[in-house]
């Protein structure tokens, strides 16, 4: 067992201390002042357990553990009549969102608060004021609190990211002085790379609220979604010049966002306004903080019927004290206090209107089954992919999303693939979503095929509609179909098959499943091949791009064995042939039969590197297709020895000397050099390198080159629209629909399309004849989401994906990122091409 649980359960032992007991502050616990220092996350578990033993009125729940092994925990606080009956409570509450269905009650029940701090671990001072609002809430002597648990039950969970928490806090406690230094120049205020925000594999948590794709957020989901609360509140730091900000949020606002919902966050805000007008702090409310993109901390549960809110405290970066823009010195101790005060004016306020809070919770979810948003009441996703349907019914199964599956009937609806409305012969495979259900406001946000964006000046991306996202066929109905019950087994693993003595074994390549059974077989040293183009075999089909495990090159004893058990053991299907003649295409001799040479990869990292973008891909690796990788810093690659790997990854980031002349050499001597987002653009105008950036088209009916500009001429801009000219060239986040070459290794086992989420709007000429523009974009490739119109007007006529050679090597240009976020299944294969099929 690891240090970090195991303090967690040595202090553990504090539940022995008498409830008769005076409570300790954190400060006397703790033996410091709160914003005196930092307070590392064993010692915040360690307050959060005293607490358990020392006060009758909290429970403790350790939901989970983090990918360094801390402890993920969430506190209970109840009133002496409430905490015994948590249970119960959190069963009524259920009944109120109609996921359990009994009959519900309103009149006694308690409204549920929920407080969630510090998901950026470099924005600890919620953590710190997590600790005093617990105390407020447990101390016997606080007749306020009292009053307001008698109808609530809050939950506080002190530290979603402790991971990224303690990399901030070991940081800056081993650079600080003995006395805080205020200047911004300081080191403690200059924090290294990766930087605390992120979790251990460089996420941000508070983007991954609905795809789950951490083990942090899966366990916390699972938890928050037994209970549904009624009041969330996502605590945050922002820029040390921007003072607070709190509810109500900024546009756009979903189009599904309630009146009501809309209006407590006003009641609350002014709430919290009092307090600070109170006591002279400086605040704003309406600006920049929208609620849109699904997946935060305010949104997700809003669309899931609470009142979701992001509290924004000005700290990044602040160490212990750091002079602002204005003068003033802001203080740990000040970001405690500000944070520390709304979470008890949204306690307050909720209780006030308790009532009313779950009058209106009820009607949400009364309304979401009776009468669900949107004009889509049914979705049809077609089964052409079993591995992407288990990954989408998982994550609808995370999120509370009931589906089932299609009989067979004629249907007519949108069509995700040719945006017009067509019929469609659903077959028994499929999986219908129907709408009405308590979880529709959620699934239409999820699903939409369009959403609908009010003000285009938003904080995230603008598109996610999850059959693209999943490169799934799909169908929106604007009737209602009851689909056949879903069959939900658990997996079990059937024995492997006899062993045979097979010439080869054949394994489709469409699915991230086929390419962990090829990464396991890689490291146990079993050779592998795949057919560059279809062919038949054993009365079955194989699409370009098949795995072929011969036995010719796999000389060894046990070759049956380990083929047959490796495919049992990941539940993966393989076809055995018995004879290498095939009835249709190219016999297994032939030369357009290529062997995979097992690549050892190396991923850039460090200063430069965009963390996330390369947390992506490591998270690929290691989680995902479990195939080994290096992390190598950027600045140590002149010291590296390439010739010890065959790929390079470089992820998004600024690079200098990019590419050197040693990494250069390495390419054209074999080596494969994969080029992600801004690395492609540093890459333009190089020596041997074809990409070009593709120009915008001038006017060419007159030679305004050689004219100067009539500035008279111009229109008079003014500065209030400065934000709003600049979204003319703005690209938050949109789906475009590539042409796709799925004749070359980059491209096999995908349809010819691939929808891509731009983050941008860099577009890059055709390559030359040498070389092969793999995905491209047309005219009318735009599907979904905002693009001001100077970039809809640029992307277009271009390359977005495209292989080169050069020398004996190759260089693979991926303008977007195809495993955004890690919830971009539709790009994870065409990212495995580039590793394990192009260039063998």
């Amino acid at each position: 067992m690891s240090k970090k649980i195991s303090l967690f359960f040595i202090f553990s032992v504090f539940l022995s201390v008498a409830f008769s007991q005076e409570i300790k502050s954190p400060e006397s616990f703790l033996g410091y002042k709160l914003g005196a220092q930092f307070t590392p996350q064993y010692k915040v578990a360690a307050y959060f357990s005293y607490i358990a033993g020392a006060s009758k009125n909290v429970k403790l729940v350790q939901y989970g553990a983090t990918n360094e092994n801390r402890p993920l925990l969430a506190m209970f606080i109840a009133s002496d009549e409430n905490i015994g009956r948590l249970e119960d409570i959190r069963k009524n509450n259920l009944r109120l969102a109609g996921i359990e269905t009994t009959a519900a009650t309103i009149s006694n029940a308690p409204v549920v608060v929920w407080l969630s701090y510090n998901v950026h671990g470099n924005e600890p001072a919620s953590s710190e004021a997590a600790m005093q609002t617990l105390f407020d809430l447990v101390d016997t002597a606080n007749t306020r609190t009292k009053a307001w648990l008698k109808n609530t039950i809050v939950v506080i969970d002190p530290c979603l990211n402790p991971d990224g928490h303690d990399r901030y806090v070991n940081f800056y406690n081993s650079v600080a002085g003995a006395i805080p230094d205020a200047n911004l120049s300081s080191r403690e205020h200059a924090e290294p790379w990766p930087g605390g925000r992120i979790n251990h594999y460089y996420f941000d948590l508070n983007r991954d609220w609905a795809w789950q794709t951490q083990k942090e957020t899966r366990a916390r989901l699972a938890l928050y979604n037994q209970w549904l609360p009624q009041v969330h509140v996502d605590y945050h730091e922002q820029g040390i010049n921007e003072p607070y900000y709190f509810a109500p949020a900024a546009e756009p606002f979903h189009r599904v966002i309630t009146a009501w919902q809309r209006e407590f966050q006003t009641i609350i805000g002014k709430n919290n306004a009092k307090y600070f007008d109170q006591n002279g702090w400086l605040y704003f409310t309406k600006e920049e903080f929208d609620l849109l993109y699904p997946s935060y901390g305010d949104t997700y549960p809003t669309y899931n019927g609470a009142i979701g809110m992001t509290y924004e405290q000005a700290g990044i970066g602040a160490g212990l004290a750091v002079q602002t823009r204005s003068g003033d010195t802001l203080k740990l101790a000040d970001r405690i206090e500000h944070h520390h005060a709304t979470g008890l004016s949204t306690i307050e306020t909720t209780s006030e209107h308790a009532q009313k809070v779950l009058e209106e919770f009820k009607k949400f979810y009364d309304n979401s089954r009776t009468n669900p948003p949107g004009e889509y009441k049914t979705y049809i996703i077609k089964n052409d992919n079993q591995d992407k349907i288990d990954t989408l019914g998982e994550q609808l199964r995370r999120n509370g999303i009931k589906y089932g599956f299609g009989q067979n009937q004629s249907v007519t609806g949108y069509s995700y693939l040719t945006g017009k409305t067509e019929q469609y012969a659903v077959k028994p495979g499929d999986m219908v979503i129907n709408a009405y259900q308590s979880k529709s406001v959620l699934l239409n946000v999820l699903l939409e095929p369009k959403t609908f964006v009010a003000d285009s000046n938003t904080y995230d991306i603008t598109a996610w509609s999850l059959p693209y996202a999943y490169g799934l066929e799909a169908f929106a109905l604007k009737e209602s179909i009851v689909p056949a019950p879903t069959k939900i087994t658990n997996v079990v693993l059937s024995p492997p098959p006899p062993l045979l003595h097979a010439y080869a074994y054949v394994s489709s390549w469409q699915l991230v499943s086929d390419v962990r059974f090829l990464a396991a077989l890689l490291k146990k040293k079993i050779k592998v091949r795949y057919s560059e183009r279809a062919f038949e075999a054993a009365g079955k089909k194989f699409a370009a791009g098949t795995l072929l495990i011969t036995r010719a090159g796999n000389d060894r004893a046990d070759f049956d064995r380990v083929v047959t058990q490796t495919a049992s053991d990941l539940g993966h299907l393989i076809i055995p042939l018995t004879s290498g003649f095939v009835e249709k295409g190219a016999d297994l001799g032939s030369d357009i039969i290529r062997y995979i040479h097992e690549p050892r990869v190396m991923l850039i990292a460090g200063d430069g590197v965009s963390a996330e973008a390369m947390g992506e891909v490591w998270h690929l690796f290691e989680q995902q297709i479990n195939y080994p990788i290096t992390l190598v810093r950027y600045k140590d690659l002149n010291r590296t020895r390439l010739a010890d790997f065959d790929v390079a990854i470089f992820p998004d980031g600024e690079y200098e000397d990019f590419p050197s002349d040693k990494l250069q050499n390495w390419v054209r001597d074999g080596g494969r050099l994969i080029a992600l987002q801004n690395a492609v653009s540093e890459l333009v105008d190089k020596k041997g390198f074809d990409i070009k950036k593709k120009e915008e088209k001038k006017d060419d009916k007159t030679d305004k080159a050689d004219k100067p500009e009539d500035k008279s001429k111009l229109p008079l801009k003014l500065y209030e629209n400065r934000e709003k000219d600049a979204i003319r060239s703005s690209v938050p986040g949109a789906i475009y629909k590539l042409t796709l070459d799925n004749t070359h290794p980059l491209g096999f086992g995908m349809p010819p399309y691939y929808y891509s989420l731009k983050l941008g709007d860099d577009i890059y000429d055709y390559l030359g004849n040498n070389d092969w523009n793999v995905g491209t974009v047309k005219k009318d490739a735009f599907v979904s989401g905002f693009v001001g119109e100077k970039s809809r007007e640029k992307i277009k006529d271009g390359l977005l994906i495209g292989v080169q050679s050069l020398g004996r090597g190759t260089v693979i240009y991926l303008v977007d990122d195809p495993i955004f976020r890690s919830f971009w299944e539709n790009g994870k294969l065409l990212f495995s091409n580039a590793v394990f099929m192009v260039g063998q």
